[in-house]
């Protein structure tokens, strides 16, 4: 024992001395390190580009807990107000009681394609704005959030910076939202939204509480948010994840709108809606799987308690069964619920189909989505086709069910375009005017190439020579549509019969009628402008005539012509109501000639272009160069000669050319006419109306006016007497230039004096009542003012007396 003493005592006096030492040490290295700087806690290290991103920080998590629970703008943001038409806007919405929300997703699905788009045609001349890894994934996703009700639509496509998500989501530099909310006033119908670029508003429809993280290639990330209460926040985003380029859209749903938190409907209304966008759209979706894990022992006995009421054979059976399981491990099948990205939009780009293979109701969807119109109302008639050549490419063509609200506003000033221009499957743009005429821009559509390049700016391919080969093409295909449109239309035929119709003719009874309404300025204006195309735009027009019940056309007029008839003849006004009793018309209807109605302002530019048609020319029967057969033309003009000479002179002052003996006269004295190239009647007030119009620049464009007089007439005949009895009476003179006017007006042209022509007819009256010319009129009596300050006084008088009576 004790040899075992002394080494024992010498070790636990060395074990006393370390402690203390390590002790100290320790300590020492703690007070170190509490001045060194804490890193914080990262998941991944360099992961992202956004500083402190996915850092612990407390005040980080407190900010994005208040923002995610009680929906309330960050502290730190900087904070701007809408714009007052964005605001009422808004307003409309957020307080909306219409039944059809489902449009949010749609609106932001569209905005995500374009930005995508956009980002694809910045890539063809630099490939580094892509990017490397996820962020050349040009496609749209979707996730759900079901316990905190978030859908989140993210993108990876050009993305906003700061600014850009300013006046983008803040401001709107167009009309589009005073244009939208009028259009809402009168029809209520949502479905118009996308049509007025203020889509993204929709998302209030169902969200109180929306934030847009935005990361563009030359900016930071940020995050806009608002509760649409009239204001936003703008801030720099330092707790998501980065982005890496593109935009996430997060819509904190209202209580009411519970019912978009289901896959099932999210899924339902990209089906609906945004099928044939040219971007994958996937949904983070959930799946239940069945998968094999080890089973218990305790399950495997129950089994086997379970299976002893078999009989002898099954239970042989059993055993050899068993004997194989015994040298498998023990299995169960659960089922257990996975998340994966699931494509929604799998439907191959309609155009590069088949058209054989596409049916109506694919390309009515198809429409819906490039229109960004989701009414119930189907396109007129559409047009798919390939040319192939020396310019090959595809293309799709639709009339639209009704007309925009502005397409003729500022027609010639707006560069506005339909058609979305491909190259070999890559958008390029939806502003190419060269690829249809300005008079065809109602028509919506898409056109692939694989002809022009792909790696040129956007100005150096609109002068390239494929595209007017491309435009050619396509105005002679949209032509043939519409025509054909005609053609199948029932009540365009000439001969129609009174018997059972198919469904098919059913559905296009009245549909040339109705493009007609909707567009027929627009093929008015193709005449003006195409002269190419002419003859085939005129084959278009439809009209009302003398003897048609409704809209006629060129071709049946010429069918119905007399067989000595060689001219068209036509008039111009205001109304058929108003024309159908113009005395131009007079003769003609007795001799039973037909005769056009052209009542809209445009047709008079419109008969300056058209000249002729099948080899027919044009006549307005209110000018000059109407040819009648009379056979008495020749005695009445030798007869009525002293007349015309006197009543010319007559009116020298008044600008009238000749006065002449008329044969399109029955009931009327006389009628004023203008010279075959000058402007007719209605013209000049068309002229007269025009906001920046220079009359003394109008004055040689103005028509010379002739005075045609009814020979058969018993006021031309007593007026012949009188001018032969004595040509110098001032009755005579008068009543002739009050003839004159009145025929002016008549005939649809505007007085330049009507205070001489009321004084003129006041006379006439006078003349037929038997007063004097020289009555006056009876001056009226002059009553003595009462003093001012007296009238004050006894009013003051008045008004004390009714106190002291309330009193």
């Amino acid at each position: 024992m004790r040899k075992w003493t002394i080494p024992l005592v010498l070790f636990l006096l060395c074990l006393i001395f370390l402690v203390p030492d390590q002790g100290r040490k320790m300590h020492a290295n703690a007070e170190a390190d509490s001045d060194a700087p804490v890193d914080p806690p990262k998941v991944e290290e360099k992961f992202g580009a956004v500083p402190n991103g996915l850092s612990t920080d407390s005040d980080v998590a407190k900010r994005e807990a208040e923002s995610m629970s009680r929906k309330t703008l960050r502290a730190n943001a900087e904070k701007f107000e809408f714009q007052a038409e964005v605001s009422r806007l808004m307003d409309i919405l957020i307080n909306s009681l219409y039944s059809n929300k489902d449009i949010f997703l749609r609106e932001l699905i569209s905005n995500a394609s374009d930005a995508l788009d956009k980002i694809r045609f910045l890539a063809l001349t630099d490939k580094e704005v892509l990017g490397e890894g996820d962020s050349t994934k040009l496609e749209i996703q979707i996730k759900l959030d079901k316990d905190k009700k978030i859908i989140s639509i993210r993108d990876r496509g050009v993305g906003m910076t700061k600014e850009d998500l300013r006046k983008n989501l803040g401001t709107i530099a167009k009309s589009g939202t005073s244009a939208f909310v009028e259009k809402m006033q009168t029809s209520g119908d949502l479905n118009l939204i996308g049509q007025f670029g203020v889509g993204f508003y929709s998302v209030y429809l169902v969200a109180d509480y929306v934030e847009v993280i935005s990361k563009h290639n030359d900016d930071k990330q940020y995050v806009w948010e608002s509760k649409a209460d009239g204001a936003f926040a703008i801030s720099e985003d330092t707790w998501n994840e980065p982005l890496g380029r593109g935009t996430e859209i997060r819509l904190h749903l209202r209580d009411e709108a519970g019912e978009y938190a289901d896959e099932y409907k999210l899924k339902e209304l990209v089906k609906k809606y945004s099928e044939f966008i040219n971007f994958p759209i996937n949904l983070w979706a959930s799946k239940e799987v069945e998968k094999e894990v080890p089973a218990d022992e305790d399950e495997s006995i129950d089994e086997e308690e379970t299976s002893e009421s078999t009989s002898e054979e099954e239970e042989e059976e059993e055993d050899v069964e068993k004997a194989e399981d015994e040298k498998k491990p023990k299995t169960k099948k659960v089922k257990e619920t996975t998340y994966e990205w699931e494509l929604l939009n799998d439907v191959k780009a309609i155009w590069l189909r088949n058209p054989k293979e596409v049916t109506d109701e694919e390309y009515t969807k198809f429409y819906h989505s490039l229109a960004k119109d989701f009414s119930d109302d189907k396109p007129m008639a559409w047009s798919h086709f390939n040319a192939e050549g020396d310019v090959e490419f595809k293309a799709v063509l639709f009339i639209p069910p009704k007309a925009p609200h502005d397409l003729y506003e500022s027609y010639y000033n707006t560069k506005q375009s339909n058609l979305k221009l491909y190259v070999r499957r890559v958008f390029i743009s939806d502003e190419f005017n060269e690829l249809l005429p300005k008079y065809l821009n109602f028509l919506m559509g898409l056109v692939d190439s694989d002809t022009l390049p792909l790696n040129v700016s956007r100005e150096m391919l609109q002068q390239h020579h494929s595209l007017k080969t491309i435009k050619k093409k396509l105005i002679r295909k949209a032509l043939d549509m519409i025509r054909k449109l005609a053609e199948e239309d029932p009540d365009e035929s000439n001969d129609k019969k009174d018997v059972e119709e198919s469904n098919d003719e059913n559905e296009k009874k009245g549909q040339y009628a109705k493009f007609w309404n909707e567009f027929g300025k627009s093929i008015k204006l193709g005449i003006i402008e195409d002269a190419t195309n002419r003859n085939r735009l005129a084959k278009l027009l439809r009209f009302e005539t003398t003897k048609s019940d409704g809209k006629t056309s060129l071709d049946q007029y010429i069918s119905r012509m007399k067989s000595s008839q060689k001219d068209i003849f036509y008039i111009t006004g205001a109304s058929k109501e108003q024309l159908e009793k113009s005395p131009f018309l007079e003769r003609l209807n007795k001799k039973d000639y037909e005769v056009i109605f052209f009542t809209d302002p445009v047709d008079e530019y419109l008969m300056q272009y058209l000249m002729d048609y099948e080899d027919k020319k044009f006549q307005n029967v209110s000018k000059e160069g109407l040819k009648l057969k009379d056979s008495k033309t020749k005695e009445l003009k030798e007869s009525f000669k002293g007349l015309t000479k006197w009543w010319k002179n007559t009116l020298a002052s008044d600008n009238v050319e000749d006065v002449k003996i008329s044969s399109r006269l029955a009931d009327t004295p006389c009628v004023v006419v203008t010279s075959k190239y000058g402007w007719s009647a209605y013209m000049e007030k068309i002229m007269h109306s025009q906001t920046l119009s220079d009359a003394s620049k109008q004055a040689y464009m103005r028509g010379k006016r002739v005075l045609e007089i009814n020979p058969r007439h018993p006021i031309i005949k007593e007026l012949r007497e009188r001018v032969v009895n004595d040509p110098e009476d001032e009755n005579v003179k008068l009543t002739a230039k009050l003839i004159y006017q009145t025929a002016l007006m008549e005939s649809g042209f505007e007085l330049s004096d009507p205070k001489d022509f009321a004084s003129h007819i006041y006379s006439s009256v006078k003349s037929s009542l038997n007063i004097s010319p020289d009555a006056a009129v009876e001056e009226e009596e002059e009553e003595a003012e009462e003093p001012e300050t007296e009238t004050k006084a006894e009013d003051s008088a008045t008004e004390e007396s009714e106190v002291k009576d309330e009193l």
